[in-house]
């Protein structure tokens, strides 16, 4: 390294007359010199800009793609989360369903005991109502016997009263039932 800057040194020093060289004086350069200078400058600082773009280029994109992450994983809990939600009222509307079906299956049974008892008591009061009618036409039918026996045996009493009758003798029982009126009537004053 040292033989390197001793050299950059040495050039420094040549003669300026009849020969190229590089004159590290500044002050003292001609126009060509500044211009290589400039041009190696611009040569080199060009390349170190361009590494610079790139490097920003590379981390603009780092950053898009690093946005892009953490923007996938926002979505990706906001996705897990509305799909938590969902299964809770999924979970929610199932219960309730659950419910409602043990409901309804309890008042179909309560219908059906209700139906069924309610069947058994309209039997009753048919059977009930059967029976008061077989009495009631039973009772009937024993009373139109009994009136008919009755007309039968007055329609056969007055024949033979009106056959063994004579004036005196139907004379006499109406005597005797007047009697007998008159008596009612006394005890009943």
């Amino acid at each position: 390294m040292k033989n390197v800057t001793d050299s950059f040194v040495s050039l420094g020093h040549w003669p300026s007359a009849g020969s190229f060289g590089f004159n590290t004086d500044i002050l003292a350069t001609n126009p060509i010199n500044l211009s290589v200078v400039l041009g190696v400058l611009i040569f080199f600082g060009k390349g170190v800009y361009n590494l610079l773009s790139l490097s920003d280029l590379l981390d603009n994109r780092k950053q898009r793609i690093l946005s892009t992450i953490r923007n996938s994983e926002e979505l990706r809990r906001g996705a897990i989360e509305q799909l938590e939600r969902a299964r809770a009222r999924l979970r929610k509307v199932e219960m309730e369903a659950d419910e409602y079906r043990m409901n309804g299956y309890s008042e179909i049974e309560r219908e059906k005991v209700n139906l069924i008892n309610a069947t058994c008591d309209s039997l009753a009061r048919l059977e009930n109502y059967k029976n008061e009618t077989l009495h009631f036409e039973q009772q009937r039918a024993i009373n139109q016997v009994r009136q008919r026996v009755f007309q039968q045996a007055l329609q056969g009493a007055l024949g033979t009263l009106n056959s063994c009758l004579n004036s005196e003798l139907h004379f006499r029982t109406i005597s005797a039932n007047i009697g007998i009126l008159g008596t009612m009537e006394e005890i009943t004053d």
